[in-house]
């Protein structure tokens, strides 16, 4: 199964076809959180082969929110990152101890600010 943001923000489970050869597919659940939650949405790539996750990542860069992808320092394998790095999805690239926390700092900007 896919995992899905519906627009009101729950999630939801979908028998859709493979995208990427993927189900579930890291693109379509990006994708889904770039339309539900627009600039609040934050899309995070970790190691993996092939392509899947790029798409999606770029759609939440697009839509004003916040991408990381894992630096090639630490990925595995830096095929997802690399592709996400590649056409331009990610905003920051972090090796993997650095991530959440720089997950927190933005999440806590975002609660000050609101």
């Amino acid at each position: 199964h896919h995992l899905l943001m519906a627009a009101d923000g729950t999630i939801k489970l979908d028998r859709g076809a493979p995208v990427c050869h993927q189900r579930p597919s890291g693109t379509l659940l990006l994708r889904s959180m770039a339309e539900a939650l627009d600039a609040g949405a934050m899309g995070i790539i970790l190691t993996g082969m092939g392509d899947d996750g790029a798409e999606g990542l770029a759609a939440i860069r697009r839509g004003g929110g916040y991408t990381i992808t894992e630096d090639e320092s630490t990925a595995v394998v830096y095929g997802m990152p690399a592709v996400a790095v590649e056409i331009g999805a990610s905003m920051e690239r972090l090796p993997l101890p650095a991530i959440a926390p720089r997950m927190r700092a933005i999440t806590q900007l975002a609660e000050v600010r609101s």
